[in-house]
């Protein structure tokens, strides 16, 4: 996920710096360093799972408590 394609995907759901950060768990700061693709001159990469919470809230998936059953193999 680029900077570009990050602020795309924050807009496509319509979300402040500040809504988005608070639904990924973040400081607003550190959206606003992911958007620019930098920190303090530094490239930065945005991890994989921020792009996996992205993924997820685009699904409509706001909180997740694991499994409810388990399959058997994994007991």
């Amino acid at each position: 996920m680029t900077p570009k394609d990050f602020r795309r995907w924050r807009k496509a759901l319509k979300l402040s710096q500040k809504d988005a950060a608070e639904a990924l768990g973040l400081k607003r700061r550190v959206v606003q360093y992911y958007e620019k693709g930098e920190r303090d001159g530094e490239a930065i990469d945005i991890p994989k799972t921020v792009r996996l919470a992205c993924f997820a809230l685009t699904q409509g998936v706001t909180d997740y408590d694991g499994p409810r059953d388990l399959p058997k193999d994994l007991h």
